[in-house]
């Protein structure tokens, strides 16, 4: 039975899943480069590809999205691959493709943003159209449902991608990657610019990458009221703020270094995080939803469970009344479990912890004092 298309659901009024963050699970799984962030993986370890496409479909994506982020010519030449660019391309869309088939859920193919463009350099302009001439090609060859073109910082290159994906007849969903201040590098207010590229035909208009919950949240509704169509969100799960507006901008509070790339994990949102986010997105109207750098299954999950669903991982979403520490199951084995609860979460005054650990601070010196006699 065909599974029925992006743009059937979304003008049925459903709302989209859709997990990404593949590059920075990788990467934390041991499996990419952090720097480069080359999805090699497709090429080294293609069954740990297979595999995350599972668990996100497991944890409620409704999309199995290739796996060919930063996979585009200009990043294998980079690393000296790219004579490697069609396989990894090709093998990440069959790929893809199979895991869809065997889910029911959507392929979507995927590119981003170049790199090489510059609003004054008519050659990077024409270079940036050719590198997505050709991933898009190949997604079309390898049976894509739409393509994602994201983390598009200008407007102009943005542009340019929209024109080859509507060229090759399928739906794009295009994202933005708002940095600060709330303009694209090109100078275009991020409401402006999606309403720009839905007024040309993309089929979902959004934000991704670089922003947490906190400081994408107030550009979506603007982006809300400019648009009409579908729009999507798709924030790092980071606890971005007024201070730190980007995943990219945060400080370590004791040493003042950039925490960006490698040390960003203290600064990670805790899963209440992302469901208040997916809540407050729900009630904006984001009919396109899902995680981007730093997202995990279990966060995933959580998105999915606030727009309604019960993904086969939902059989293992948290019942904490079985813990054994905090929850009733503690009460009803162990008489001592009010104790067991008190020391477990230090719920002692100040004064009460002082006088506990200065008590068996002294038993441990009498102790001592017996063994030396």
């Amino acid at each position: 039975m065909p599974v029925k298309g992006l743009t059937e659901r979304l003008k049925d009024g459903e709302n989209i899943i859709i997990a990404e963050g593949y590059m920075w699970e990788f990467e934390r799984r041991g499996y990419l480069k952090s720097g480069g962030f080359v999805p090699e993986v497709v090429l080294e370890n293609p069954e740990m590809v297979r595999s995350m496409h599972y668990e996100y479909v497991h944890a409620g994506s409704d999309v199995v999205e290739a796996f060919t982020y930063y996979g585009h010519r200009e990043k294998l030449r980079s690393i000296g691959r790219e004579d490697d660019l069609e396989k990894l391309n090709k093998n990440a869309l069959r790929i893809a493709r199979e895991v869809a088939d065997d889910t029911g859920t959507l392929m979507a193919g995927n590119i981003n943003g170049t790199g090489v463009y510059s609003v004054e350099d008519k050659e990077s302009h024409k270079y940036a159209r050719d590198m997505f001439k050709e991933q898009v090609q190949w997604a079309i060859d390898g049976g894509c449902d739409f393509i994602i073109a994201e983390t598009f910082c200008y407007l102009g290159e943005a542009l340019i991608a929209l024109d080859v994906i509507k060229d090759a007849g399928v739906p794009a969903v295009m994202t933005l990657t708002p940095y600060v201040p709330d303009i694209t590098l090109d100078d275009i207010p991020f409401p402006k610019a999606c309403r720009t590229l839905e007024e040309a035909g993309a089929a979902v208009v959004g934000l991704n990458c670089s922003r947490g919950p906190d400081t994408m949240l107030p550009l979506l509704r603007k982006i809300r009221k400019a648009c009409k169509g579908p729009i999507a969100a798709l924030p790092v799960p980071f606890r971005t703020s007024e201070k730190y507006p980007t995943f990219m901008s945060f400080r370590d509070p004791n040493t003042d270094r950039h925490l960006y790339p490698v040390d960003l994990t203290c600064c990670l949102c805790n899963r209440t995080d992302v469901k208040m986010f997916a809540e407050e997105a729900k009630d904006i109207g984001v009919q396109y939803i899902g995680l981007c750098c730093g997202n995990a299954a279990n966060m995933l999950r959580e998105v999915a469970e606030v727009y309604g669903r019960k993904p086969p991982a939902s059989e293992y979403s948290p019942d904490i009344s079985l813990n054994i520490l905090i929850g009733e199951t503690g009460e009803k084995i162990n008489k001592e479990h009010s104790k067991v609860r008190k020391f477990s979460v230090g719920d002692f005054t100040l004064s009460e912890l002082k006088q506990l650990n200065l008590q068996a601070h002294h038993e441990t010196e009498e102790e001592h004092g017996d063994s030396e006699k």
